[in-house]
């Protein structure tokens, strides 16, 4: 027999047969989760990352998107920048698909990473978080920060302060207090704040909070010293927890203590028992779990034993906010498949997805979400969407969070010009010539 001719003969053979004929993998859409179980942040990192990986278990349960199942790879990072950057080297490249997004889930991740994520061609989706002028897609083509951005939080909650003060003119000469977590998160809100008390007259004055959190003794004593007529809060983790009990024990009221979307969960309130009762914080979806697709979770993946978590704390705000960046996800997808005529999407079409993205009120229907989140339509000079915010506030007796304002639109004429002026910063540093993909 000659051995040689049969060996070249299998190759060809091996060479010449389809991919799915071979009994390899079908075509799987990678995406990972950059989690933080464990650590001080832990509280507000499990309900997020437990809201992400049931919805996408829900899409598999049903068969994936457009047939095509998502494979998700979670990867511990406790909220630490290095081993976040760690985290993203290690699944960026995950077979089949390489990894379609990364939602890195902590701003100073999100900075690492830009240039990274970048070069890489990946695209980053830092959801209410991250880089507030990546709103600019001609600068940041690879980076999506929709529904809203920290700028737009602080600018609604001025607006929010004005209207209970009685008119914006009133806030000349109140006292606003920014109690933040010293890190990049933390600092996102202050030009935008400091910007805003030039316009309308206000004094901000900043109380930073190093990492973790949970010493804040001086840090409220000042609250009390200074007595500001309201506190804003940008915190995360334990410190959330730690600040409100803080508050409580000088009876600051909690009708003028605000936190940002990361600051206002039933992890942050719920330990601070009554004394928490009317805390307020930014919100872009609602809580609760009153809505048909909560309903479906329950039934198909906590049903069948497949739940990330405890089936009692689905639809907790932080689930909520995992539940829509997996249909932000999802969608995107969509998109690039239909874009692209391909269910095979590579990271560049998940890219081109994001930015074609319109999450229609029917569509948000459809899901099983009516009244759960604002529509959101994606171009190249607006990576942030609609960038409206609304005010929950907690009820410690219902232990629940209402959402009792309506959807404020950001102060553009303070937010763009700043936007206008990081983004061009960002450009020429990086000698990149702003333009649309």
């Amino acid at each position: 027999m000659n051995f040689k001719k049969l060996a070249t003969f299998a190759a060809a053979a091996i060479i010449a047969t389809p991919l799915f004929a071979t009994g390899a993998k079908a075509y799987e859409l990678v995406v990972p989760s950059l989690d933080y179980r464990t650590g001080p942040y832990a509280p507000s990192g499990i309900p997020y990352a437990n809201g992400f990986a049931d919805y996408l278990t829900l899409l598999n349960e049903k068969g994936g998107i457009e047939g095509v199942k998502v494979k998700l790879v979670p990867c511990e990072t406790g909220y630490n920048t290095k081993v976040g950057v760690e985290c993203y080297e290690k699944v960026k490249d995950e077979a089949p698909s390489r990894s379609l997004v990364v939602h890195p889930l902590s701003t100073g991740i999100t900075y690492q990473l830009i240039p990274k994520a970048s070069s890489d061609q990946i695209p980053i989706h830092s959801m209410g978080y991250g880089r507030t002028s990546a709103v600019n897609g001609a600068v940041f083509p690879w980076v999506f920060n929709f529904p809203a951005t920290y700028w737009d939080g602080a600018a609604v909650f001025v607006k929010y302060i004005g209207e209970k003060s009685g008119g914006m003119d009133k806030l000349k000469g109140k006292k606003i207090a920014l109690v933040y977590h010293n890190s990049a998160y933390g600092k996102e809100p202050i030009r935008t704040l400091e910007s805003m008390g030039a316009k309308y007259g206000f004094n901000v004055m900043l109380l930073p909070v190093d990492h973790p959190g949970q010493e804040q003794k001086a840090t409220w004593l000042q609250v009390r010293r200074e007595k500001p007529d309201w506190v804003l809060m940008w915190g995360w983790g334990v410190m959330n927890q730690v600040a409100i009990k803080e508050a409580a024990s000088i009876r600051f009221p909690m009708d003028r203590f605000i936190g940002i979307w990361w600051s206002g969960s039933e992890q942050d309130v719920l330990p601070a028992g009554d004394d928490a009762h009317g805390y307020l914080s930014g919100a872009f979806t609602a809580p609760g779990d009153g809505f048909p697709l909560h309903a479906e979770i329950k039934k198909v993946v906590y049903g069948a034993n497949k739940g990330a978590g405890e089936a009692d704390r689905v639809g907790e705000v932080g689930y909520n906010r995992g539940i829509i960046a997996g249909v932000y996800f999802e969608e995107a997808v969509r998109t690039a498949m239909k874009i692209h005529k391909t269910k095979e999407v590579t990271p560049a079409m998940v890219r081109d997805g994001y930015e074609s993205l319109n999450l229609t009120e029917a569509r948000l229907n459809e899901i099983g979400l009516p009244n759960f989140a604002q529509p959101v339509q994606i171009s190249c000079d607006n990576h942030a969407g609609p960038r409206k915010v609304a005010i929950q506030r907690w009820d410690a007796k219902a232990k629940k969070f209402d959402i009792i304002s309506k959807w404020y639109d950001t102060d553009r004429e303070i937010t763009d010009a700043l936007i206008a002026e990081d983004s061009a910063a960002y450009a020429k540093e990086n000698n990149i010539t702003p333009k649309c993909m």
